[in-house]
């Protein structure tokens, strides 16, 4: 082991005893808890070159250290391996989710599980409808000229739109409307779908122009983006068994969680799948969350469908959440793009 792999593992130890006890952690407790296999004397040197380099900090005279922004940065950067889930975390995850009827309720059961499994607080995006492909769109008459649209996306989405078309319909007029927009939609990314859409009014029969105008309208405010897409957050009372970590800004984290727009910025960044992202304390671009630690990836298949996470404080237990994320996110994509 070399000088570098020396004080890496030395700042691992401290990494690890930090997060366990909340205790800054001196010399002495690395040398007994720890199989070093170096004297006191080289863990000391160690430790003071980890601080000039800004990985440790003391917080108080005559204390131990504790890692810092920096220190958690390098730690997270050369993890070898993320603690993977035993078997027994897999199957209760697999069957906890896949017991989920609709889309809203997978959504909301993962929440509860990586709440549950990280201690930290959950957040889930809904399927980015951009990203997503129209399944089906079902045209139901209501009344002579009234039509309810039924948008369903691979991802389990489901968006109801009622039309008044302005004029009447006979249910033979229904049925070639209905043909219509299921050669225009169905199978197509919805950016594609809503340009296929947008042309119908002027290549369709002249006696249902009007009616597919109308129809036009309302799908394509359907399926161009929505900036005030929805999310799920779960576990919010977690970060209170962590006061201590955000000395008098635990109100801030909670007041950024609130602002939708914060959290789901953090969660567009996760723009492929699979690949988990940590933000830890001042790497936060919102001001509101630089005392705590983000951890997101991106779910779906290929192209995510939606970003999740968990934020929590940066004295988190880095590899077990990042390996929780990672499982609940590809259970995820697995059972939605299954449906």
């Amino acid at each position: 082991m070399n000088a570098d792999e020396r004080r890496f593992a030395v700042l691992r130890a401290i990494v690890a005893d930090y997060v366990s006890t909340h205790e800054p952690v001196g010399s002495k407790a690395l040398v007994d808890r720890h199989n070093l296999g170096v004297s006191s004397a080289t863990v000391r040197n160690d430790m003071a070159v980890l601080e000039e380099e800004g990985l440790i900090a003391q917080p108080h005279t005559s204390a131990g250290r504790i890692p810092t922004d920096k220190g958690y940065r390098q730690f997270v950067d050369r993890i070898s391996q993320v603690k993977p889930l035993s078997a027994a975390e897999r199957r209760a995850v697999q069957s906890f989710l896949e017991g989920a009827v609709d889309l809203d309720d997978v959504l909301r059961r993962s929440v509860r599980l990586l709440a549950q499994l990280t201690r930290q607080v959950a957040v889930v995006q809904y399927p980015t409808l951009t990203r997503s492909t129209v399944r089906h769109l079902e045209v139901v008459q209501l009344t002579p000229a009234r039509l309810m649209l039924v948008l369903i996306t691979d991802s389990g989405r489901v968006d109801q739109r009622v039309v008044d078309l302005g004029d009447v319909l006979d249910d033979a007029d229904v049925s070639r409307l209905r043909e219509m927009l299921g050669n225009a939609l169905n199978g197509r990314k919805l950016s594609e779908a809503s340009a296929a859409v947008a042309e119908l009014p002027e290549t369709g029969p002249d006696d249902l122009r009007m009616s597919l105008t109308q129809v036009a309208t309302v799908l394509i405010e359907t399926l161009v983006e929505h900036p005030e897409e929805r999310m799920v957050l779960g576990g919010t009372a977690n970060l209170t068994r962590s006061h201590g970590d955000f000395p008098g800004s635990l109100r801030q984290v909670l007041e950024a969680l609130e602002e939708q727009v914060v959290v789901m910025r953090l969660l567009a960044a996760s723009q492929e799948s699979g690949l988990v992202t940590v933000r830890i304390g001042e790497e936060n671009e919102a001001e509101d969350l630089r005392t705590a630690s983000v951890v997101t990836v991106g779910y779906g298949s290929g192209t995510p469908l939606g970003g999740m996470g968990v934020v929590g404080p940066t004295r988190m237990d880095y590899p077990g959440t990042i390996s929780a994320v990672h499982a609940v996110a590809r259970y995820v994509g697995e059972i939605l793009t299954g449906r």
